[in-house]
């Protein structure tokens, strides 16, 4: 039913609702048909842009917050700024809004909530501090660059405001450093132009269940007055601020890379080093691997001091990596899927949600000499995640990618298809012989054993996702987007209202819902037996605000890249 429709079925029984009803249809009117005139943001100002799939941007550009609930609650989130500096002495603001309560993760987690600010060069990743010309200053009172930590400075928390500084007026050197709360922890951070060889360093965050504010100096006043001789962004020229890389500007241009391998055979070396010869690209690789590099302590991977039982944080990991595919197919980015994807079923479900994206196979199928040493490698470094008899189930069921309506090529990397062909014959029959009788036999695609009996070892096909996670129902509104087409009471009031509140994050299942009201409150985290994800519309504690579910026409922010859903609700 159209929106004017909807809106008409509201009973008329004084003044003040023919009012309502004539605002209502005339805003919807409005909206649809000259969206630029809302969201009329030059495309040159200087926004948080470049970001994490779960790091949730707001409306207006100038803050965020992280998604928290479940295993999310152990990954950091980072957000890039859309523009860098290479001269000059620069400034900008971050502020904590809020410590967002995560009652579910154990007593035993290091540093629940923390924020590292800093800078970075365009190609780095969003893992700030962690790898060469990435410089962060973190709320434990620690920098760190190139994943070396030392102390500096003071810790800092909610409601703390850090200033951050960087010289390129000191001859050869080029200077960083911090203020907390208007006071100078001087210099952080050294390096060279040579070093740096002309590339711009841009804003940057990570956050761990934190809710954060940037001032570039767009706010009438800032939180703390600048140092003498620096200058906010927003009053930078033009011609000072150096634009980042611009992400595809219409579904058309999105490619989907869809790692097909056994495991360990090599899918995430691919995968790596392919994001790395392609900066301009800037891939997102979806996968348990990526995401356990963002549950790092201190630069360190999980495995060598996590105190808890690994299977369930595994679980948590392959949780999130399903609802993170599920955000991509919503947002027009280039990503590599780093799963085994060896069952011909799982790769046509997930390829579905990424219609209108380019769709390309990469199948990793070494000789089987290469495959056994590249497992070894991988046992003796990081143990083994697969069990024996998962591989086997594998090798029964592999199938090769063929061209077709959900896949525009297939490429092999080592063994081509004709020699692929022939170790996947070998392969088959091996899983076949040493498998179960096929009542019994360990099905992967349900996460357990067939007829869901199991379930101990859900991740193996979790790197082929669970069924059902994607509803396309919602047309244009993407996966599992319920009211993708319809813009509801509340959404525009949201618009137009100022609601001081706070948000839900309840617990994920096949379907995506944003919307409702809000209520002056911390965190309030419900799980719901029906599997749906619903944040209030409005996270307003400092001055921003969300807007509820719309209209996936809308889309006016006057960015190059983005729709209305990637600004707002990711």
């Amino acid at each position: 039913m159209c929106r004017s429709g909807f809106f008409l079925l509201i009973p008329i029984t004084n003044t003040d609702h023919i009012i309502i009803i004539f605002l209502i249809i005339s805003t919807t009117i409005i909206w649809k048909k000259e969206p630029q005139i809302l969201f009329n943001l030059d495309k040159n100002l200087f926004l948080i842009n470049n970001c994490d799939l779960h790091f949730k941007v707001s409306r207006d550009r100038y803050s965020g917050y992280p998604l928290t609930i479940e295993g999310f609650a152990y990954l950091w989130a980072g957000a890039r700024a859309t523009h860098g500096v290479t001269r000059g002495r620069v400034c900008y603001e971050m502020k904590i809004n809020e410590e967002i309560p995560v009652k579910h993760l154990p007593s035993s987690e290091p540093d629940p909530h923390v924020v590292r600010i800093g800078w970075s060069l365009n190609n780095c990743s969003t893992q700030l501090g962690e790898e060469p010309f990435s410089f962060g200053y973190g709320g434990t009172g620690k920098k760190s660059s190139d994943c070396k930590f030392a102390d500096y400075g003071e810790k800092f928390g909610e409601n703390d405001v850090i200033g951050c500084y960087i010289d390129f007026e000191s001859g050869d050197e080029v200077t960083m450093g911090f203020l907390k709360n208007g006071v100078n922890l001087g210099v952080a951070f050294r390096t060279t132009k040579e070093a740096l060889a002309g590339r711009a360093l841009f804003p940057h965050v990570l956050v761990k269940n934190c809710a954060v504010e940037f001032n570039f100096g767009q706010k009438r006043e800032p939180y703390f007055p600048p140092e003498e001789g620096y200058t906010f962004f927003h009053d930078l020229p033009m011609e000072d601020k150096i634009r980042g890389t611009k992400g595809p500007a219409n579904k058309s241009e999105c490619e989907i890379l869809m790692m097909v391998g056994l495991p360990a055979c090599g899918k995430t070396t691919w995968a790596i080093k392919h994001a790395e010869e392609n900066p301009d690209k800037k891939y997102n690789i979806l996968g348990t691997n990526a995401i356990m590099d963002k549950m790092k302590v201190m630069g360190l991977r999980r495995q060598r001091n996590y105190a808890g039982r690994w299977d369930v944080l595994i679980q948590q990991a392959t949780q999130c990596l399903n609802r993170l595919i599920e955000i991509a197919a919503r947002k027009r980015r280039n990503y590599i899927l780093d799963q085994t994807n060896v069952y011909g079923s799982a790769r046509r479900r997930k390829m579905r949600p990424f219609e209108g994206f380019q769709r390309k196979a990469i199948v990793i199928c070494p000789t089987d000499e290469d495959f056994k040493e590249r497992t070894l490698k991988q046992t003796n470094e990081q143990g083994k995640d697969v069990p024996d008899h998962a591989v086997l189930e594998m090798k029964a069921n592999f199938t090769l990618p063929e061209p077709c309506d959900f896949l525009e090529d297939v490429a092999f990397v080592e063994l081509q298809r004709e020699d692929a062909e022939k170790l996947l014959k070998q392969y088959n029959e091996e899983g076949r012989k040493a498998g179960p009788p096929p009542d019994k036999r360990f099905d992967n695609r349900q996460g357990g054993f067939r007829g869901r009996g199991g379930g101990s070892y859900q991740r193996y096909d979790n790197r082929d996702g669970f069924r059902g996670s994607y509803q396309n129902r919602s047309g244009e509104g993407g996966s599992g987007y319920r009211g993708g087409e319809a813009l509801n009471f509340i959404g525009i009031f949201h618009y137009y209202s100022y609601n001081r509140g706070s948000y839900s994050q309840n617990r994920w299942g096949n379907s995506y819902r944003d919307g409702g009201s809000d209520t002056r409150g911390s965190y309030n985290r419900n799980q719901q037996s029906s599997g749906s994800y619903n944040r209030p519309a409005s996270y307003n504690k400092t001055g921003y605000n969300q807007v509820a579910a719309a209209s996936p026409q809308l889309v006016g922010f006057g960015l190059e890249s983005e729709t209305f859903y990637n600004l707002a609700l990711l």
